[in-house]
This record gives C-alpha cells, sequence and structure tokens, in this order.
C-alpha cells in the first residue's frame, strides 16, 4: 500500500511515495518538468506487485519537498546526491534501479554515473542520455533560435521570474497548456515561429478545454494543487543551470554509463527532433550497456502517462533482464 515519507537526504527534506515490500530490490522513480510523484501513478502500483520496493519522490522544488531557494541548488550534482541519498536511506545494503522521465532522465543518467556504487541499472524517457561536447544546450540553441529572432523555451526560462509570472498568472492553465502541447494529442503543426521575446505559449496553437483520456480533470486538478502549494521557481531553476552542470559534468575523465540500460519516447515527441540523428547511435556513445530502445508510435512526451500499459510492459522485460 502506498505511502508518504519525509526523507532527509543531502540537505533537503523530500516527499517520497513509497511502495511495495521492504525487502523487494529498490527502484527509484524520478519525474519531469512539470509533474511530481503522481506522474508515476500507473507503474507504482505494477512494480511494487512485481516485488519491488518503489520509491518516487517530490523532486526538490515540487510538490511537498524542499524549495531551496538559491539557483546553484538546482544543479545536476545535488539533484543526483538527492537520489543517491535517498538510496542510502532505504537500500543502505543493496544499489538501485533508477528510472527517470524528462527532467528525471538526465538525474536518472547522471546519478547513475555519478553514484554508481548506489545505482546497479538506470532507464530514461524522453531525454536520451549523450557525453557533452564543448557548447552547452544554451550555446547550441543560441546560434539557431535567438540569433535568428526565435522564440526558444529554453532561453525564455532563464531569467528568475519571467516565466513564473506568466504561469502563477493562471496555473491551471499553464498546466493545460504544458500538458496537451506536448502530448501525442497535439497537431504537428502546433508550434508556431515567434520572436524571440515572445511568451511561452503565444509560440503555439489553439488549445482545446478537453484533454484526452489519458489526462482526466481529477489527475489536472491534482497537478494545479501541487503547483500552487510549490509555485514555480524550484521547477525551473533546474533549467538555470545549463551552464553549472556542462562545467561539471565535462570536467569528469568519462561521462559513459556502464550499468545496464534502456531508453523509450514517444514517435511524436518534440524531443525527436531536438536530438537528430540515428537515436539508438546517439545513445550508445553514451551508454555502454544499452540493452533495447523503444519508441512508442504516436506516443508524445508524456510516455508513462499516455502510454502506461505499454510502458509497464517495457520495463518489466527490461526488469526481468537485468534481474
Amino acid at each position: 500500500m502506498k505511502s508518504f515519507q519525509f526523507i532527509e537526504t543531502n540537505g533537503v527534506q523530500l516527499r517520497v511515495a513509497v511502495d511495495g515490500s521492504e525487502t523487494g530490490p529498490l527502484i527509484v522513480l524520478a519525474h519531469g518538468f512539470p509533474e511530481s510523484w503522481f506522474s508515476w501513478r500507473h507503474q507504482i502500483p505494477v512494480l511494487a506487485e512485481a516485488g519491488y520496493r518503489v520509491a518516487a519522490p517530490d523532486i526538490r522544488g515540487y510538490g511537498g519537498s524542499d524549495q531551496p531557494a538559491d539557483i546553484a541548488a538546482y544543479a545536476i550534482k545535488e539533484m543526483t546526491a538527492d537520489m543517491a541519498g535517498l538510496v542510502d536511506e532505504l537500500s543502505p545494503d543493496d544499489p538501485a534501479i533508477i528510472i527517470g522521465h524528462d527532467w528525471g532522465a538526465p538525474i536518472a543518467w547522471n546519478a547513475a554515473l555519478l553514484h554508481p556504487d548506489h545505482f546497479r541499472a538506470v532507464a530514461g524517457m524522453a531525454i536520451p542520455h549523450a557525453p557533452m561536447g564543448d557548447q552547452t544546450i544554451l550555446d547550441v540553441t543560441k546560434k539557431h533560435f535567438i540569433d535568428k529572432n526565435l522564440f526558444f523555451y529554453l532561453h525564455y526560462f532563464q531569467e528568475p521570474g519571467r516565466a513564473e509570472a506568466e504561469f502563477e498568472a493562471d496555473t491551471a492553465q499553464a498546466i493545460h497548456n504544458f500538458y496537451f502541447a506536448w502530448s501525442g494529442d497535439a497537431p504537428d503543426d502546433f508550434f508556431r515561429a515567434k520572436p524571440a521575446d515572445a511568451k511561452m505559449f503565444e509560440q503555439v496553437g489553439e488549445i482545446p478545454d478537453k484533454m484526452g483520456d489519458w489526462f482526466p480533470p481529477a489527475v489536472e486538478a491534482y497537478y494545479v494543487s501541487e503547483f500552487e502549494r510549490a509555485g514555480w521557481s524550484g521547477a525551473l531553476n533546474r533549467y538555470r543551470n545549463f551552464e553549472r552542470d556542462h562545467a561539471m559534468l565535462t570536467s569528469l575523465d568519462s561521462q559513459v554509463i556502464d550499468q545496464p540500460s534502456m531508453f523509450m519516447i514517444g514517435s511524436r515527441d518534440t524531443a525527436m527532433i531536438m536530438f537528430p540523428g540515428d537515436l539508438e547511435t546517439r545513445l550508445k556513445a553514451g551508454l555502454s550497456d544499452l540493452r533495447s530502445v523503444h519508441i512508442l508510435e504516436g506516443c508524445g512526451h508524456w510516455v508513462q502517462q499516455e502510454r502506461p500499459d505499454e510502458t509497464n510492459r517495457l520495463l518489466l522485460d527490461w526488469l526481468a533482464e537485468i534481474a
């Protein structure tokens, strides 16, 4: 039976949804933006039923977890240390498996990279892992978007308070917009070229009032309540650490992850456009033990919510393989 625990880790307190046998192998589930532990609501009971102990935290800055004021507190070094601390608390004698979606994917990938003694396997959804080069993602997107006076959301998020003002003015509409715009339900031409100084949702087409069956009103209302409670700054501060993360990760001797790994993504996820080229080739550059890659046809960005049954089957197959 799922319960919430408040766990001290790496100087913060995280609210963690925990389920499954206390003696089962630990799986840590790391959510992305703008999400919460609740993003894993379809996976938690299934993984628990399969014999695992499951821990799905609100990542720092979200929901019921602490929200440090310092932007540097949201660097990948801190985020991954949070996950390692959860393992110290919940599975001190055995390394865990970590699975991440969206921003949770880089947290998962880098937790495995930076804390290999804590994590014995890693899976990511939506955002692939690849060793960083000389340029940050902000350098690359500035050249292709901002320098051409075109909007790109990563740059819009950089100035503290700017995106917060737009989203907090109507949190319910912001949540609705995000989940439709990046879902498989959005039309192909949904994103429109806008000037670099536009607001986030000035660059999208018309958003219907009703979402697909995968995102009913009660689910939407839960996310809204969590962001009305925590605000948006903690979640957005993750995006304000690109340079800091790049400097730290490129200083490592290697950015290759050696633990058994798996990746899945929706075919209609806009991340497929952001990471061009052969996906498996890209992944193998940074994952030495990549077991499988799955592209879910017609699915958008919210893989484990849009396609819960397929996601669960793929996860269980991978978990059985690495057992």
